[in-house]
């Protein structure tokens, strides 16, 4: 009995026992040759150690925040710092439910999410686009690098008067001001990772017949995925902290507003309040992109 032979039949490949080979991908033998065989943990993963396990990573994680809110706690009570320089976690706490009960505080979270959330997926479609072209041309590298790199070192606060001043004091200024903050990170590591991949990779790529775009979306990008969604999770986190001088722009609504309103009132526990909004908002969406990278990686990588 002779073994099915893959294209001078319609049967499946199978070996001599008749049981089904998997397909073989060109790319998989340079893409992998590194790789632990199926089912081996990988290299940098952990273990199953002590500090692997969910429940110790929840709780490590809660611990040290505890903790500060303890020192706190117990600052504040002692009188060691006056209330109008301090607040008690009890006052942000009711400070939190008096915009909560005056329908304001939603507002502000809604209206500064849906901001960043627009201004990064602007940004960083902005970013990948540039980064692949800068990473795979060097007549584009010589052109776009240098100007990139300048423009890269202007502070976020520079951008609001010139803003104000092209795109008014609408949405689009605030939206604009956020893109260019989620920019760098992804044209900064998509174009230095792609300036490293595997030259082998590309001309078995080229060998197989891809060109241009079809050669980036299969084989180039993959190549680099961790580097991307690095790149995508820095760029998230610099979108929320271009989002505080974004809403200094003539704003009536958002956590930045919140943050300068309530300077200019002399309301330290909202100043409080905005800021941890800011980091659990931030921490938030910092775990959810955390979550697609790992799922991605699993599939493609």
């Amino acid at each position: 009995m002779t073994d099915h032979v893959a294209g001078t039949g319609t049967g499946p490949v199978t070996d001599r026992a008749g049981r089904p080979l998997r397909a073989l991908n060109p790319f998989d033998a340079m893409r992998g040759a590194d790789a632990a065989p199926a089912g081996a943990a990988a290299p940098g993963r952990a273990r199953g150690g002590f500090w692997s396990r969910r429940v110790v990573r929840v709780v490590g994680g809660a611990l040290l925040p505890l903790l500060l809110l303890a020192v706190w706690h117990a600052v504040t009570a002692g009188g060691l710092v006056p209330p109008y320089q301090l607040p008690a976690p009890a006052s942000v706490w009711d400070a939190a439910l008096d915009l909560l009960a005056r329908g304001q505080l939603q507002t502000h979270v809604a209206i500064s999410v849906q901001r960043v959330l627009i201004g990064f997926v602007t940004g960083a479609a902005v970013g990948l686009v540039l980064g692949s072209l800068v990473g795979l041309s060097r007549a584009a590298d010589v052109l776009l690098a240098p100007l990139l790199g300048a423009v890269r070192a202007v502070p976020s606060l520079a951008w609001v008067p010139l803003l104000i001043l092209w795109l008014k004091i609408g949405e689009e200024s605030k939206v604009t001001l956020i893109a260019i903050g989620a920019f760098f990170p992804v044209y900064t590591t998509v174009a230095a990772a792609l300036r490293h991949v595997d030259p082998h990779l590309v001309e078995a790529g080229r060998a197989f017949g891809l060109r241009g775009v079809r050669l980036l979306q299969t084989v180039q990008l993959p190549a680099v995925l961790p580097s991307v969604l690095s790149g995508l999770r820095l760029a998230l986190a610099q979108a929320w902290l271009f989002l505080v001088a974004a809403e200094l722009i003539a704003s009536s609504m958002g956590l930045g507003f919140l943050l300068n309103d309530s300077q200019n009132s002399g309301r330290v526990d909202r100043i409080l309040l905005a800021i941890v909004l800011l980091a659990l908002l931030g921490k938030l969406s910092d775990s959810l992109v955390a979550l697609g990278e790992r799922a991605l990686l699993r599939r493609y990588a």
